[in-house]
């Protein structure tokens, strides 16, 4: 899983091709205001190209929040130049 605060991204590859995330879950204490919350996920969304993917609200004000990007593949394009030697 993720490291609590630091949000060490969790990949975790899914079978289905429409379905190609990788997650990131990061865990809030209940110390943490909702405005710094917000602020950190809309940096991960504007810089790291994550999105909300799920939320979790525990007693004691605790918050755990599951991000989401695509994976992107990359094909590489060498394959494709003529040998020319």
């Amino acid at each position: 899983m993720a490291d609590s605060h630091t949000g060490r991204p969790v990949q975790r590859a899914r079978n289905t091709p429409a379905a190609q995330f990788e997650y990131r879950v990061l865990t809030f204490p209940g110390t943490v205001s909702r405005g710094d919350t917000r602020r950190r996920l809309t940096e991960e969304a504007e810089y790291g190209r994550w999105e909300l993917a799920r939320t979790r609200l525990y007693a004691g004000g605790e918050r755990k929040v599951w991000l989401r990007r695509k994976i992107i593949r990359v094909r590489s394009t060498l394959d494709l130049v003529p040998d020319l030697g």
